[in-house]
């Protein structure tokens, strides 16, 4: 009995596959996270949330979702207003995947909480000490309020946007609104 050797497409298609993986991990370090990936899976999003930016009151928060924007865009997020250089924090505990540039939000942070739900905080002034794979904890901060990207020239504040995984934007000002009671999250520091 012979043992048939698999064809070539298969042996292309698993090393092709093979280095695709490596080629993420390599560009996504917040992949070899896969203890807390699973782990923020299996919890819920969480139904309220603190304000992300330092010494803001819910109450201080006028919700902005679906306010017209240029080229036809509509507003998918909550603006913050706060003096520049104001301590920006991590809403919930999470995976950091992204610490860099984009056209419209400038200085962005993006974090992958429970429920594998996003927190995007973009505008910022300048980053913390963080890098994409950092583990968070809620209240870890993660930049400075600022007006970069689309918002220069803008008062400074924070865009902060909430995403289910696989797209589409809810409305952030419900569930900051829903910490009516002041539950300010204390600073912390990554370990």
């Amino acid at each position: 009995m012979s043992i048939k050797r698999p064809p070539k497409v298969y042996t292309i298609a698993i090393g092709a596959l093979g280095l695709a993986i490596l080629i993420a991990v390599w560009n996504q370090p917040a992949l070899l996270r896969v203890g807390t990936l699973l782990s923020l899976l299996n919890k819920t999003a969480p139904p309220k949330l603190p304000v992300p930016v330092e010494d803001v009151a819910s109450r201080e928060l006028e919700d902005t979702w679906g306010a017209p924007r240029s080229d036809n865009r509509r507003h998918e997020g909550i603006d913050i207003f706060a003096p520049l250089g104001r301590p920006v924090l991590s809403t919930t505990n999470g995976v950091v995947f992204k610490v860099g540039e984009d056209s419209l939000g400038g200085h962005v942070v993006r974090v992958l909480g429970p429920g594998w739900q996003w927190h995007y905080y973009a505008h910022l002034d300048r980053f913390a000490d963080i890098k994409p794979g950092t583990i968070v904890q809620q209240g870890t901060v993660l930049g400075y309020v600022g007006n970069t990207g689309n918002a220069i020239g803008t008062p400074h504040h924070l865009h902060y946007g909430v995403y289910r995984f696989l797209g589409g934007a809810q409305n952030p000002y419900p569930l900051l609104a829903a910490a009516r009671e002041e539950t300010k999250i204390a600073k912390t520091s990554i370990p």
